[in-house]
């Protein structure tokens, strides 16, 4: 019984961090995605980590990813930018992967 129980308590704990690996792999994403929309944008460094932080802050206004989406493709949109919505969706994708190894790392 004590074996089944610690059983359980294991995968309890790694679904917690892999929930929370997962969590900051998103929030990380967000930034790097941030960071490149603000290099589209003619952004300076500094105004490119304020944006960034935006970007992130902007992903818990609803679930998923959404939100941040349309504030990076809205801001590009509003600053003469020519990325479409498939630049912005791709960009989203591999600065996902790139964030994962980041975190993982």
């Amino acid at each position: 019984m004590s074996n089944m129980r610690d059983r359980q308590e294991g995968f309890e704990r790694k679904f917690a961090l892999d929930e929370e690996t997962r969590f900051k792999a998103i929030a990380r994403r967000n930034k790097l995605l941030g960071l490149w929309a603000a290099e589209k944008l003619g952004k300076s460094d500094e105004e490119a980590e304020a944006y960034a932080k935006d970007v992130v802050r902007a992903d818990f206004e609803e679930a998923g990813d959404e939100d941040v989406f349309r504030k990076v493709y809205g801001d590009l949109q509003l600053g003469g930018a020519k990325e479409t919505e498939t630049d912005v969706r791709k960009a989203m994708e591999e600065l996902l992967l790139v964030a994962a190894e980041q975190v993982r790392s």
